[in-house]
């Protein structure tokens, strides 16, 4: 289980969120993008809300009971 407000980095954070619907909070520095559920991810991108955010540029955060 993931904590609410811990990093998620990895493919298989991504994996795990997207399999079991736990939404994920995205920033860019220190300012909310967006907030949703992981409709895809690759080595270079993650998709949520049908946009694609860069993981070299994005800090992705779990946000379980959201």
């Amino acid at each position: 289980m993931y904590a609410n407000g811990q990093l998620i980095f990895a493919d298989l954070h991504f994996k795990d969120h997207h399999e079991h619907q736990v939404p994920i909070q995205i920033y860019y520095g220190r300012e909310h993008s967006d907030i949703g559920y992981v409709e895809q991810y690759s080595e270079g991108f993650i998709k949520v809300n049908n946009v694609f955010y860069n993981r070299m540029q994005f800090t992705f955060v779990s946000r379980p009971g959201y």
